[in-house]
């Protein structure tokens, strides 16, 4: 087992006025490799504003503005984490929601192939 000592002292972090963590299952369980980048960079936003409930009211302009993305790219990444189960939003509200049991995996078509393969992947899902 490799032994750990605290390089910096000095600088320990400390939960202060703020309130954001993201949970080491985030990483173990795979909900990290689940999301798309647009999708990683909107959660990791929405984590750093909430407050202890996970409660956050940027407006989308502010948050395409901060993070540098189009409308379109932040619709997407938002969309997604919510079928993805990590967030829930109201048209005005955000929650970032307690991790669901197990990650919400996307199909490799839709991580290589963009839209198009989203639109074909959601039209396959619909046949019976």
């Amino acid at each position: 087992m490799i032994q750990k000592k605290v390089l910096r002292p000095d600088r320990v972090r400390k939960i202060k006025g703020g309130f954001s963590f993201i949970p080491h299952r985030f990483l173990t369980d795979g909900f990290l490799f689940a999301l798309s980048q647009k999708e990683l960079l909107l959660y990791f936003f929405l984590v750093l504003v909430s407050d202890r409930h996970g409660l956050s009211f940027y407006s989308y302009d502010v948050i395409c503005s901060l993070l540098e993305i189009c409308v379109d790219d932040y619709i997407m990444a938002r969309d997604g984490l919510i079928n993805k189960d990590l967030i829930a939003f109201d048209g005005t509200l955000f929650q970032v929601l307690d991790l669901p049991q197990s990650p919400v995996k996307r199909p490799a078509s839709i991580q290589s192939d963009g839209v198009a393969a989203l639109v074909q992947h959601s039209l396959e899902e619909k046949r019976w």
